[in-house]
């Protein structure tokens, strides 16, 4: 625990010890064990704000996607009513990070009653834009950390709505050869619609707020820092297949194709530096750097010789930045879920891709909160 330095510490404290002492004798009750997860929820989001949650209280949450369906959603709604009804900054990122954890760690039937909470569906999912804690300067600088980790917690979800399996969870059990099979296989709309989501997802890591100035806060950026570089390499991982696969397809792509490529290409390319801080000191910065090595490859190929790279950037410029328009005139057939404020559109299609885990994706219930345009 951190030392006290002000009232607002004290009040914080005594509202985790009453919280817990309540929670505990409540799930002590036979009727009352579905609770113990509500137990688990408030050691892990206490309002210390130098204590990520324990990776003991972590573990218990993550075990409800050992049991039933009602269990994990009974995990997911202690956490989701913690976020939700606090006004804490220390509280609410270390429920986000929960969610994070989850995502990362847990089983899909878990991870599916995360998708789908609330069964309302409806805009903002995570409901963060407008957080604001004022108790003291560094809760203020911690409410940025939550809007902004909120925010890029959709984009992820979302994310892995468009590939059909969730972006950077440890599930995975697929070879790389029928990884790399189950690609090729994807059409040129396909691929570009999941380049593009991947882009969008590393360029809003990139706006990852600054370390908290106040102190006190750092142990919850760095652990927040950490799980996004996590989400950073296996994001360059999905890249990496689909960048190889357009190489190779190369000759074969449409001028429109092409357009909307370089678009990608120079968005992701826009966003190393940033992502470079993020990931500083990464064991695989060899690699990584690789990867930016086969953007630039690409790049050269798509554009054949230099004079043909910059007639596609001209061409780009001169219809007046259509990124959006190519993406309404090729995917209107999309479905759409909002988040935040904006309104993120979806393929329709992609959850059948079966293989990228050891379970049957077409019956993820994802698909069953998302509201035809």
């Amino acid at each position: 625990m951190g030392r006290i330095t002000s009232f607002a510490d004290l009040i914080g404290i005594i509202k985790d010890k009453a919280s817990q002492g309540k929670a505990a004798l409540v799930s002590s009750n036979p009727k009352g064990k579905s609770l113990s997860f509500h137990l688990s929820v408030l050691r892990a989001t206490t309002h210390d704000p130098s204590t990520p949650p324990g990776y003991r209280h972590l573990n218990v949450l993550l075990s409800a996607g050992t049991g039933s369906r009602a269990t994990a959603a009974s995990a997911v709604e202690a956490v989701m009513e913690r976020l939700h009804t606090t006004g804490d900054a220390c509280v609410a990122l270390k429920s986000l990070i929960i969610v994070h954890h989850i995502v990362k760690h847990g089983r899909f039937i878990l991870q599916d009653q995360l998708s789908v909470f609330p069964a309302s569906g409806g805009r903002n999912y995570l409901k963060l834009s407008g957080f604001r804690d004022e108790k003291s300067p560094l809760m203020w600088e911690l409410s940025s950390w939550v809007r902004w980790y909120g925010l890029y917690l959709e984009h992820l979800l979302s994310t892995s709505r468009v590939m059909g399996f969730f972006v950077s969870s440890t599930s995975s059990t697929i070879h790389k050869d029928e990884y790399e099979d189950m690609v090729s296989s994807l059409t040129n709309t396909d691929l570009l619609r999941e380049l593009d989501a991947l882009v969008g997802l590393l360029q809003e890591a990139c706006k990852i707020p600054d370390i908290p100035s106040c102190g006190g806060g750092k142990p919850l950026a760095d652990n927040i820092i950490r799980l996004v570089g996590e989400d950073y390499v296996s994001s360059v991982n999905e890249l990496y297949t689909r960048l190889n696969e357009f190489k190779e397809r190369s000759n074969t792509l449409s001028f429109g194709d092409r357009v909307e490529l370089v678009c990608a290409l120079k968005r992701l390319e826009s966003s190393k530096e940033r992502l470079s801080e993020i990931c500083e000191g990464n064991w695989k910065r060899a690699w990584l750097d690789g990867f930016w090595g086969l953007v630039r490859e690409v790049k050269g190929v798509i554009g054949g010789l230099e004079d043909g790279y910059e007639q596609v950037e001209k061409t780009f410029v001169g219809i007046g930045r259509r990124e959006k328009g190519y993406e309404s005139a090729r995917f209107s057939d999309r479905l759409v879920i909002g988040y935040g404020d904006d309104t993120v559109r979806f393929s329709s299609g992609r959850f059948s891709n079966v293989g990228r885990f050891n379970y049957p994706v077409e019956h993820c219930a994802v698909q069953t909160t998302l509201k035809v345009l």
